[in-house]
């Protein structure tokens, strides 16, 4: 039986804040340690980035967007940042950082950096002097810093527990060596939290962002946007599950209504430079309509839709998500963002099943997200299909949550291990040495080598996907309406394009809606309908 693929009454449109490249882009994420080694120590750097830039120019992204490459104790992968001028010897130096931007401005590439607002290192000179001035001292006031409760101040401030896992206070010792008070780290012990309300926290980081934006760099990924302001008076929160940094938890230490004002200062900062530069929120907010208020008119540009990654795999579910994130940000006039996988959570493909079935999903939803209206992010190798390590040794492991109980499930260094490029032996081309997390051997196969000038392999799919997106029109930021498909099938309909992806497990029989110009596999063709196969999405000139 077949079902005609009518227009629906649902369509989806807004009338833009202001055109930008932002708006329609495709951003790469470089996830700095495991991207390319140039100097054999088995970690990725930036010199490593600039001679692979290339390959992002081939593939056909927009923008990379860089994790932190600032001097660091890499307690976190370089989220616990000591100094933010500074570029740690692990990566290179400040010339690397230039060299870097000038090559991919060269190749027509962006560069987005990240930024880490809401915590320091605990080797921060900041908060080294906070710890040896002591109690009541005015450097304490840039963090948050609190006496403890009970009879000698023996308990934590408050129930808050670590998104990391764990209490999300630890006890300071005095410089006479007495126990003292307490600070505030939603992360790690070693990330100590930032107090916002003090001016010279805000002060010194719009003079780090001018610093970067100087040098060149293009816009700002903001590391949890929405964790910089915490309710004042951090109250209990009383028994909960563990916090979490994906989900529709409420708490008092994310996405409180003032930090919207400290994005508004960061947003004129960026467009006093005139060229468009950007910011990016990495903003867990519980809803979609909470988290368009993240990307108002003046506020940041675009933000995260996690929505969207935590999806599931079912064809009503996707529809209610899409539709929601697009409602979102419509009635802000801001494009919206689609992102499957980064370097916090495991890999699409693994999440959507593993082995064979997993890729087939993983294919067909990086169709149906390069088709949607907005923005995309794509991680660094997802175009080569590549799963979760879920087998690493556990003396390899190097993710904090790992080894601090129920965090984030401490499962974030599977999605971390570098990844492989050319050769059939470890480390892949990844560079002259070995890399800091073991890779699988059958990354061989996966390797860009391997499936270069392979028209059925996923770089190629990739390839072809994003050559399209910037040659047809109706793609990128612009208007999108829901085509009446049967149960298990997304039908969408873009100027002079047709998307049309079948979720189930079976083949499904469609009216030809066009011209197909990509599928994620093999067509069969009866007449003037088309049999789809499971898992599948297909692309249609029309």
């Amino acid at each position: 039986m077949t079902q005609d693929l009518a227009p629906s009454v649902r369509e989806h449109t807004a009338e833009p804040q202001a055109a930008g490249w932002w708006r329609s882009a495709v951003i790469y994420q470089v996830y700095v340690r495991s991207f390319a080694d140039s100097d054999g120590d088995g970690i990725g750097d930036l010199r490593g980035i600039r001679e692979r830039l290339p390959h992002l120019a081939d593939l056909g992204v927009d923008a990379v967007w860089l994790t932190p490459f600032y001097a660091s104790p890499q307690a976190d992968g370089g989220y616990d940042v000591s100094d933010y001028r500074a570029v740690d010897p692990l990566f290179g130096d400040l010339s690397d950082a230039d060299d870097l931007m000038r090559r991919a401005h060269e190749l027509g590439l962006k560069v987005i950096v990240d930024i880490v607002p809401n915590h320091t290192s605990d080797q921060h000179v900041w908060f080294r002097a906070a710890l040896a001035e002591g109690a009541g001292a005015a450097s304490r006031d840039r963090y948050h810093f609190r006496p403890g409760k009970g009879v000698a101040g023996e308990l934590p401030p408050n129930d808050w527990e670590s998104v990391f896992g764990g209490p999300a206070w630890t006890r300071t010792t005095e410089p006479d060596g007495t126990p003292g008070e307490w600070y505030l780290h939603l992360f790690a012990p070693e990330q100590p939290d930032l107090n916002w309300n003090n001016q010279e926290v805000r002060e010194e980081f719009e003079s780090i962002l001018r610093f970067w934006l100087d040098l060149g760099v293009d816009g700002f990924r903001i590391d949890v946007a929405h964790g910089m302001v915490k309710a004042p008076d951090m109250p209990d929160i009383g028994a909960r599950e563990q916090a979490k940094m994906i989900g529709a938890q409420v708490l008092p230490f994310f996405d409180q209504d003032e930090v919207h004002e400290i994005h508004r200062s960061w947003r004129r900062l960026l467009d006093s430079y005139g060229d468009g530069r950007i910011g990016v929120a990495e903003a867990w907010a519980p809803s979609s309509d909470r988290l368009a208020l993240y990307v108002r008119p003046d506020e940041l540009h675009q933000a995260f839709n996690f929505h969207f990654l935590t999806c599931p795999w079912e064809a009503e579910a996707m529809r209610s998500v899409i539709d929601e994130s697009l409602a979102a940000t419509a009635s802000v006039g801001a494009p919206t963002t689609w992102v499957l996988s980064n370097h916090d959570v495991v890999r699409h493909t693994t999440r959507y099943g593993g082995g064979e079935p997993g890729l087939r999903r993983a294919r067909a939803a990086a169709l149906l997200m390069l088709a949607l209206p907005g923005s995309t992010y794509v991680y660094q190798g997802e175009e080569l299909g590549l799963p979760e390590v879920v087998d690493l040794p556990d003396e390899v492991r190097q993710d904090p949550a790992f080894f601090r109980g129920t965090g984030q499930d401490g499962t974030r260094d599977g999605c971390r291990v570098p990844i492989p490029w050319s050769g059939e032996e470890a480390p892949y081309g990844f560079g002259p040495g070995g890399s800091w997390l073991p890779q699988p051997a059958e990354w061989r196969e996966l390797s860009v080598e391997a499936q270069s000038g392979d028209p059925r392999s996923t770089l190629e799919l990739y390839r072809s996907a994003l050559a399209l997106r910037r040659r047809l029109p109706g793609l990128g930021d612009g208007e999108m309406s829901w085509l009446d498909a049967p149960d298990g099938v997304l039908a969408l309909s873009r100027p002079g394009f047709v998307c049309i992806l079948n979720t189930l497990d079976r083949e499904v029989e469609l009216p030809v809606p066009g011209r197909p110009v990509l599928a994620t596999a093999a067509l069969h063709f009866t007449g003037g309908s088309v049999h789809i196969p499971a898992d599948t999405c297909v692309w249609w000139a029309v």
